[in-house]
């Protein structure tokens, strides 16, 4: 969920052509702005937190990259839950012919 907000608030700013991190987004120990993310924690973090014990040894991308690849994983996962829904609205309409 907060991968997903983050990346409707990062098109929207894509959008409106600002580039710049606004000060309630960037890291909030080093005030540096988000630039990659971290797989292994789900988060994302500042330059300076990349290097640190804490996130030097864990798989780590771009945010454009992290981006994309979660924006196909959403894609994916949406279209089997639309699947799943059509099949349960189908059971239910045919349960409901049934029990009239």
């Amino acid at each position: 969920a907060r991968v997903v907000e983050v990346a409707k608030r990062l098109s929207l700013r894509v959008a409106k052509g600002q580039e710049e991190e606004e000060e309630e987004e960037g890291c909030g120990r080093h005030r540096e702005p988000l630039k990659v993310f971290c797989k292994d924690d789900g988060a994302f973090i500042c330059a300076v937190c990349r290097e640190s014990r804490a996130h030097r040894s864990h798989a780590v991308l771009p945010v454009e990259d992290a981006l994309q690849e979660y924006k196909s994983q959403i894609r994916a996962r949406l279209e089997t839950v639309k699947e799943e829904r059509e099949k349960l609205l189908a059971f239910r309409a045919a349960e409901m012919r049934r029990s009239w």
